[in-house]
């Protein structure tokens, strides 16, 4: 008689439950609606299907591309601070595989999501398909989508060495942007707010979140 063993597959509720618990609220994400929208959405569905046990891990996972999907705590962390109404018409940097765009769509009206990785863009338009307040534009980056400006808030999903005006021009005046700082290698989360035409970011959290190779500052070169 053979003995046959039978993986028993991932419980991704339990490890939604986990994460929720063990990475976030002791990390100061505890908005009720921010722990809502990410208890409900499923994770593993923005990840390639090989990489579908990572989902839930306290670190960033590889996608295509040289890009990640950032740890759950930046995007807890990201949205607790932008304080949501439920009213904004949000612009979202650096979609990836659309997990944040997906977070997003459950509390605020309006959702463009912008990504310039096509592999990326067919993943999250798959995974996004039945939200209807989300929409998936293929683009540079740091351009925007400036056809649907203004924007009372724009969050890049990555770490920049600086914010293109043309992406500060498309906030509407009083909206505020979110991002990851990228200084000196260290990566920190940051806030600015556009203010009778000026604008500047402050950091107000470190952690984790990669950068995004589109917002590095052009190299100096000596002769």
């Amino acid at each position: 008689m053979t003995d046959t063993h039978t993986l028993a597959p991932p419980d991704f509720a339990a490890a939604r439950r986990h994460m929720i618990e063990s990475q976030l609220r002791p990390s100061d994400v505890s908005d009720p609606v921010v722990i809502a929208a990410m208890a409900v959405t499923r994770r593993e569905d923005f990840v390639p299907a090989a990489q579908q046990h990572l989902a839930y891990i306290d670190r960033a996972v590889p996608l295509s591309g040289g890009r990640v999907l950032n740890p759950a705590l930046s995007s807890g962390l990201l949205l607790t601070r932008a304080e949501l109404s439920g009213n904004e018409k949000v612009l979202l940097i650096g979609a990836g595989t659309g997990y944040l765009a997906a977070l997003l769509a459950g509390i605020v009206a309006r959702v463009v999501a912008v990504e310039d990785n096509r592999a990326l863009v067919e993943h999250a338009s798959s995974a996004l398909g039945g939200m209807a307040n989300v929409s998936v534009i293929e683009s540079d980056l740091t351009q925007g989508h400036a056809a649907d400006a203004p924007y009372d808030l724009i969050i890049i999903d990555g770490a920049v060495q600086q914010v293109p005006d043309s992406l500060v021009a498309q906030l509407a005046e009083g909206g505020r942007l979110l991002a990851g700082v990228d200084e000196a290698g260290v990566s920190r989360l940051a806030m600015g707010r556009r203010q009778a035409g000026a604008f500047a970011l402050i950091p107000f959290a470190d952690t984790d979140i990669a950068p995004l190779a589109a917002f590095a500052r052009p190299k100096s070169y000596s002769f």
